[in-house]
Formats: structure tokens, C-alpha cells, sequence
């Protein structure tokens, strides 16, 4: 597994980044990673949970904002574009 640093991991996209993260948690569940690469893959995939964490928040917000107008009152004008 290639290593990449935290602010390449801050670009990563959203299914970037969880297919990554299930590629670890399957990798950690066999048991077959010696202690040291599992330690570091472990960090890694920590890394990459707080940045899909941190994508559906933003994704979250921007539904709110598209849905609710400034008084928190449901607008329903505009479809949710889910592509």
C-alpha cells in the first residue's frame, strides 16, 4: 500500500478515501499484517475516517442550505441533485 501524507489525504475524494478505509479494515480483520504495518495502517485509516467524517458534514450542509432558507423553514423549490 502506497503511503501518502495527511495532505494528500485532505485532497482525497470521498469515495477515494472509503474505499481506501474498507481496503484497511479488510486488511486488519484477516490478521495477517505484522504488528508494525498494522500500527501504521491503522493510523492511516484513522486519517481517512476524519476525511470522510469531514466530506459528509460538508455534504450535509450544503442539503440544509439548499433545502431551508434563512429562517429554517423548508423552501422545497429545488430538487437535491444526488449524482
Amino acid at each position: 500500500m502506497a503511503q501518502t501524507n495527511s495532505n494528500e489525504i485532505g485532497q482525497m475524494p470521498f469515495e477515494r478515501a472509503i474505499e481506501e478505509l474498507e481496503s484497511i479494515v479488510r486488511r486488519l480483520e484477516e490478521g495477517k499484517v505484522p504488528l508494525e504495518e498494522s500500527v501504521a495502517i491503522y493510523e492511516r485509516g484513522e486519517a481517512l475516517k476524519r476525511r470522510c467524517e469531514e466530506l459528509l458534514r460538508q455534504a450535509e450542509a450544503r442539503v440544509e442550505k439548499i433545502t431551508l432558507n434563512a429562517e429554517g423553514k423548508p423552501t422545497g423549490t429545488e430538487p437535491l441533485d444526488v449524482e
